[in-house]
């Protein structure tokens, strides 16, 4: 798989932005990685690599794009699962890292390093989806304040999904 046609954007020459942009691209790539599916579908594990080959294509250094997509012909997206893409991710970036003699990630931390927060969000969404898979047709019932349009607290409403 590769995205057809050139890297389309020209040379960044702003070195600042062209550093603020790196780290905010790895920041996004890491914890994108590091959310992906732990058992990822044929469709997903697809869609993941679109977006990898599409990233080097339109990344807006166009000297950048031309390196990362030598990096995907070299080191292929790896997308069997989370941890294999996350460690993929970690690969790539020790590559970079190593060309521009910047410190090299361990990639046994590299999820904590970009740790999203999402640990009660994935717990929530688990315990869910196994009450659908027992088919129990248990309740998920949440409290919520509700707020009026001036910011004035009315209360707490119940909100019932039906598993």
């Amino acid at each position: 798989m590769n995205a057809p046609g050139e890297v389309i954007m020209p040379k960044l020459g702003n070195e600042t932005i062209k550093q603020e942009l790196g780290r905010a691209s790895w920041k996004l790539l890491h914890t994108m990685l590091a959310r992906f599916p732990e058992k990822p579908t044929m469709d997903e594990r697809e869609a993941l690599k679109s977006y990898l080959y599409l990233f080097g294509r339109l990344y807006p250094c166009g000297e950048c794009a031309t390196h990362f997509r030598l990096l995907l012909q070299k080191y292929p997206p790896q997308t069997s699962s989370r941890d294999a893409a996350s460690q993929w991710g970690c690969v790539v970036h020790n590559v970079v890292n190593e060309r521009l003699r910047k410190p090299i990630f361990d990639c046994g931390t590299i999820a904590d390093k970009y740790h999203c927060g999402c640990a009660e969000e994935d717990e929530k969404k688990r315990k869910l989806e196994e009450g659908k898979a027992e088919g129990s047709g248990s309740e998920l019932v949440e409290k919520q304040k509700v707020v009026d349009r001036d910011g004035e607290e009315e209360g707490e409403m119940k909100l019932v999904k039906e598993g």
